[in-house]
């Protein structure tokens, strides 16, 4: 694989044999960010778990204390008074069968749906376009709920979605390069607790394996999960 001279350059600044601590780990992110653009700072957890089995399938939420630096679009499917509920809330987009057309039509200018759970079948009938996407609510998520608005508000304040892809590695975006450093530390740690805290009873040996962060353009760091686990 071909890497830009950029990326070349950052990778000599790092001995990628090294385990870091989070908060060197952070510093040499920040140290090797270089694009033009403000580069989101991404975490990649591979578990020691078999995403095929249902109930290794791990999955979760958390509010990141200082959020990921963007502004998070929000629509939510609703019909009165929830819809109400969901603007008063900071929803970016409310509606219920004129939404439900638009996605079907191809429209997805949004990062959240949060849906009440009235709508569901309705909704359910998008599964084939919204589940590739990531964008189907779940009740486990938080994102199928009668409290909208606190939903909302949640999402908007910085809480994220994780999900086990088929390789058994968790990706979340955790912040941005311009953060204070501790910023980024306390999201790191944040999220690293909820993956902890929800380890499914039927994974066996080793669940975390490894731990890496990175800038959107820049190579990863590697942090020592043992100071993770031991935690």
């Amino acid at each position: 694989m071909k890497y830009s001279k950029r990326y070349n350059a950052a990778i000599k600044k790092i001995d990628q044999t090294k385990l870091f601590s989070i908060e060197d780990a952070v510093g040499r992110v920040k140290e090797m960010a270089s694009a033009k653009f403000v580069e989101s700072v991404d975490i990649a957890v591979r578990l020691g778990v078999d995403p095929k089995k249902a109930d290794q399938a791990v999955r979760g939420t958390v509010a990141l204390p200082h959020g990921i630096g963007k502004e998070v679009r929000v629509l939510v499917i609703a019909k009165p008074p929830k819809d109400e509920e969901a603007k008063a809330a900071g929803a970016d987009h409310v509606g219920f069968q004129d939404y439900l057309q638009k996605i079907q039509q191809g429209w997805a200018d949004i990062d959240v749906i949060i849906a009440a759970p009235d709508v569901m079948a309705d909704v359910g009938k998008l599964g084939k376009v919204l589940g590739p996407r990531g964008l189907m609510p779940n009740p486990k998520s938080g994102t199928v709920t009668m409290d909208i608005g606190k939903a909302v508000k949640e999402v908007k304040a910085g809480k994220i979605e994780f999900r086990v892809d088929k390789a058994g590695i968790l990706h979340a975006s955790i912040g941005k390069v311009n953060f204070e450093n501790q910023k980024l530390v306390e999201n790191i740690n944040a999220f690293l607790s909820t993956v902890m805290r929800i380890k499914p009873a039927t994974a066996k040996g080793q669940y975390i394996k490894s731990i890496s962060i990175s800038s959107t353009m820049g190579p990863g760091v590697s942090i020592d999960k043992n100071i993770v686990v031991a935690k």
